[in-house]
């Protein structure tokens, strides 16, 4: 029987907003696996590393160059009897390294539902049926859009920003301010009013958007942009308009920046996205693991193709501080999970969102000949080194792994990480389902 451990090479992307050639970490970590069909063009932008079964970009076997889809589908010991039956012979998450240099689109993604609706009625749109709840990791200083500010703050501006006033519409920016005064308004007025103003500034027509953008940006430029309440500067606010005027000018996002949260991780800070939150990526390198589907609702920043009613319609409207956004890792081994980690001069963080796809661990193995040696999982889980070198080991099978070098490791394997360099650090994606997987977990 083959060691359940592969070696993979796995598809980048290049989009728009992607960082340009070396810069690029998605493109360094694809170029790292040798390729006939990948070389990093200077020019070019690299924005997505994707490593999984998804079929849009399916990950192979770097030997035999056979698709990890088939080779999962065929060995169900791959990936463990219960998640090969629940999850349709597939990987349940799909890994990614993003590498942003400009504004992402202003998305959501949908819960299981709709994605099945919106697949039905519109495919090519929308290519799937799963939903699509997200985990972000930073591995540089990352900056995004998270979640609706809340209601003070977004009042706030709404008072005190000509330009957005006038997009929201009188009537609707008092309904904002109106509850955002009530000392505990009901959950559902507020999320009401909300929705009924951000809706509202969403419908603005083209021509009334170019127009109010050019007095925005002109405010940025004054530095006349008072944060009120939020945590931001006033200098990062004026230099965020005018970063992303820049890079999508007369944009309706240039607004929307002010209704949702901006947010600031640092290496390994992270951020977790449930289905139908609205938010935006703005720039650095994060490691991202989600459901696997590549299912988006656009509206703003983005030449693809927008779904503004679709948008408006489905969001949660929680309106959180933005430290309600981040992820809280907790050391690994975790009291919920089946397996344990033993190391030494290493740490391991495990980030453990609340549903059952997918978790990711961190390790940093901190000098030469740092181990970490892991103990087999219930379910699949795929490993990628993004700085330092060393090897990997499971059973007898010993392989070197490097920056950008990715694994695929099958259940019930204990895997054994070794540092050569003075630091190596190593993010691996994995899923396990079943009593005592994800109970009691500190969320």
């Amino acid at each position: 029987m083959q060691v359940p451990l592969i070696r993979l090479q796995c598809g980048c992307n290049s989009y728009d907003w992607g960082k340009k050639g070396k810069d690029s970490a998605a493109a360094k970590y694809a170029a790292a696996t040798p390729s006939d069909t990948f070389t990093i063009q200077d020019d070019k932008p690299y924005a997505e590393l994707w490593m999984g079964t998804h079929p849009s970009l399916p990950s192979k076997d770097l030997t035999t160059g056979r698709s990890l889809l088939d080779l999962v589908s065929d060995n169900q010991a791959l990936m463990g009897e219960d998640i090969t039956d629940k999850y349709n012979k597939k990987l349940p998450f799909l890994f990614k390294v993003l590498s942003i240099n400009k504004a992402l689109s202003i998305q959501a993604h949908p819960n299981k539902k709709l994605a099945e609706k919106l697949h039905a009625k519109d495919p090519k749109n929308y290519p799937d049926d799963n939903h699509k709840p997200e985990m972000t990791i930073a591995i540089t200083p990352f900056e995004g859009l998270c979640g609706f500010r809340p209601l003070n703050e977004i009042a706030h501006f709404l008072s005190t920003i000509s330009p957005l006033r006038e997009l929201v519409g009188e009537s609707e920016a008092k309904g904002l301010e109106e509850i955002a005064k009530t000392s505990s308004p009901s959950e559902a007025d507020a999320k009401s009013r909300l929705k009924t103003a951000f809706s509202s500034l969403m419908k603005s027509s083209r021509e009334d958007v170019a127009k109010q953008s050019h007095a925005l940006v002109d405010l940025a430029k004054e530095s006349s942009i008072s944060p009120g309440p939020s945590v931001n500067t006033p200098e990062e606010l004026s230099e965020l308009v005018q970063r992303c005027n820049s890079q999508f000018p007369e944009d309706i996002g240039l607004f929307v920046l002010f209704f949702l949260n901006f947010v600031k991780l640092q290496p390994g800070q992270a951020m977790y996205l449930k289905a139908d939150d609205i938010h935006a990526y703005i720039s650095g390198d994060i490691i991202e693991c989600m459901a696997s589907s590549d299912n988006v609702i656009r509206a703003g920043f983005t030449p693809k193709f927008q779904d503004v009613s679709t948008l408006t319609d489905i969001l949660t409207y929680d309106h959180d501080p933005p430290e309600q956004q981040l992820l809280q890792p907790v050391d690994y081994p975790y009291v919920t999970l089946n397996s344990k980690a033993y190391s030494s001069n290493s740490e391991s963080l495990l980030y453990d969102p609340p549903i059952e796809e997918f978790s990711v661990v961190r390790t940093v193995l901190k000098k030469d000949g740092a181990k970490a040696t892991f103990e087999g999982l219930a379910g699949p889980s795929i490993i990628i080194c993004t700085s330092g070198e060393g090897t990997i080991a499971v059973g007898p099978k010993k392989e070197d792994l490097k920056e950008g070098w990715v694994y695929f490791v099958g259940a019930t394997a204990e895997v054994v990480i070794e540092s050569s360099s003075e630091e190596m650090v190593t993010f691996r994606a994995f899923c396990e389902i079943g009593e005592g997987a994800k109970q009691n977990g500190a969320h």
